[in-house]
């Protein structure tokens, strides 16, 4: 049995617990499909108690409120930045205050980038001053900014097209809004695809389902052998003007100024906090200083590491199976970061504390995981994959909610024909607060690591429009959070998350 050792600032966390076998992990489950429905069933009252405690009792709002203390004391959370490490730290003592349990730090390594003082000036046809946000990673200006003549186009292939044209503008992106997942092209590859055709600098036109001019931010990215241009989006409003005034055959200038700097890694943490699981937790023994395995499962008695070891001794570990439930506590630096993700990382804390107030504990390892970094490309998510693949055989179900905390309308999920059948059975307990449909693809970009070496993967499917309206914004505001809408996404996530986590036999894989 492969193991896992949980770390930091050098402690070791080691529990001496009741080992146990699952029924099922890569082995075909014996039961019938209507057994199985019938164990899901017998869950109606747990789930009763859940949904009440979350939408009536005395936990409603609660989520809401723990999350506004955070956000209003320490406001927007950018990777690598002493805002983002006093949340974690905050969240550290939060989830040892409430009881739950192995609350620990996990070290990760993370980039750090500030986007310093920014601007745009319109300076022909007309002076008009732009609202901007500068793109995650990208490089500054020179201090007398750039000052050049636009082109504008609505793709990618008219952008190859006029070629000819770019070299020496600024390129200016109108590209229609389809989706996030198309659309979010421009934003991640327009640089690149400007600086080829040799442009000075990109504007991206704001990747966004409704505008009040706003400017949006997010991640970009450069290209090895490609040289690195500075990037930044604007609003909806200026794009399409721009637009038109270029349609019209007008002489576009615009000054770009931008201070953004990359600096070195900067040291953070994935934040994890647990309910142990009743059943599940399957013990292993290891040298205490040279960390090898004992591959004799009946006894240590005889257990000689073959590493040289003159202090050798046996110390136990835990390998749990585990049902994971996560969310990002980083955030961009405009707004406070409430919608992006402080809505998820504390429905998923919620779901805990719910599962513990009501003095349940389920067969598996119930693990919280608030991860550090998924704005610069899941980073927190990565190294925690790395760090534990080693046991992806013991993943039951891992979920993330990253897409708002609005009213949820289902859960998407990835996963087996026979995982998706047992979701659907487990989505009907949620039938008193009408949230039982399960959609196709359930991802995550902290989870997706997981869900693509083959573990069934969740999330929450919401109101899109209406996040992707504050998505990496100034209006990513406590003001976009109902409470009543997370009591409810907080009972779906909790209640999900314990009836996988407490049914006898792990979901099955393809």
């Amino acid at each position: 049995m492969k193991f896992l050792l949980f770390t930091f600032v050098g402690v070791v966390h080691l529990f001496s617990l009741n080992s146990g076998k699952a029924i099922y992990k890569n082995d075909i489950s014996r039961r019938t499909f209507q057994e199985i429905k019938e164990e899901i069933a017998r869950y109606k009252d747990v789930a009763k108690a859940i949904i009440n405690l979350a939408v009536y009792g005395k936990a409603q709002n609660r989520s809401y409120e723990r999350l506004a203390l955070l956000v209003d004391t320490v406001g927007p959370r950018p990777s690598g930045s002493k805002s983002l490490e006093k949340a974690i730290q905050i969240m550290y003592r939060n989830l040892q205050e409430d009881g739950l349990e192995n609350v620990h730090l996990e070290p990760v390594k993370i980039p750090h980038w500030e986007r310093g003082e920014e601007s745009a000036v319109m300076l022909e046809p007309r002076v008009h001053k732009m609202a901007i946000l500068g793109l995650g990673s990208s490089i500054g200006t020179p201090p007398e900014g750039i000052t050049a003549e636009v082109l504008v186009v609505t793709s990618f292939e008219e952008l190859q097209r006029r070629a000819p044209e770019a070299r020496g503008k600024i390129v200016v992106y109108n590209q229609p809004y389809v989706n996030y997942s198309k659309t979010v092209q421009y934003r991640v590859q327009g640089a690149v695809e400007a600086a080829k055709v040799g442009a000075l600098a990109s504007l991206i036109r704001s990747v966004a389902s409704f505008s009040i001019y706003s400017p949006h931010t997010g991640i970009q990215e450069y290209q090895d052998g490609v040289p690195k241009i500075p990037t930044a989006c604007i609003t909806v409003e200026d794009a399409e003007m721009i637009s038109r005034m270029a349609s019209r055959g007008n002489r576009i200038v615009i000054q770009l100024k931008m201070g953004a700097k990359n600096y070195p890694d900067a040291d953070s943490f994935n934040t994890v906090a647990e309910i142990i699981g009743s059943k599940y937790p399957e013990q292993e023994c290891v040298c205490k200083h040279t960390r090898e395995l004992c591959s004799n499962t009946i006894t240590c008695a005889s257990f000689k590491p073959k590493k040289a070891c003159k202090e050798f001794s046996i110390q136990w570990i835990y390998v749990p199976e585990v049902v994971l439930v996560s969310g990002h506590l980083d955030s961009w630096d405009v707004g406070q970061g409430a919608m992006d993700d402080g809505g998820g990382a504390f429905i998923s804390w919620e779901a805990l504390s719910l599962i513990k107030d009501l003095g349940l504990r389920p067969k598996r390892t119930l693990r919280l995981v608030l991860w550090t970094a998924e704005e610069q490309g899941g980073i927190g998510g990565f190294q925690y994959y790395q760090l534990h693949k080693v046991n992806i055989s013991n993943y039951s179900l891992v979920m993330e909610s990253d897409e708002g905390t609005f009213l949820p309308s289902g859960l998407q999920f990835t996963g087996s024909e026979k995982a998706r059948a047992i979701m659907e059975e487990v989505m009907r307990l949620l039938q008193p607060v009408n949230v039982t449909q399960v959609f196709r693809t359930g991802e995550g970009t902290d989870i997706n690591f997981w869900i693509q070496a083959g573990v069934p993967g969740a999330s929450l499917v919401d109101d899109l429009y209406k996040y992707f309206s504050f998505h990496h914004s100034h209006g990513d505001t406590m003001t976009v959070m109902d409470p009543k809408q997370m009591n409810v996404a907080a009972a779906v996530w909790a209640v999900v998350s314990y009836v996988i986590a407490d049914m006898e036999e792990m979901l099955p894989r393809s």
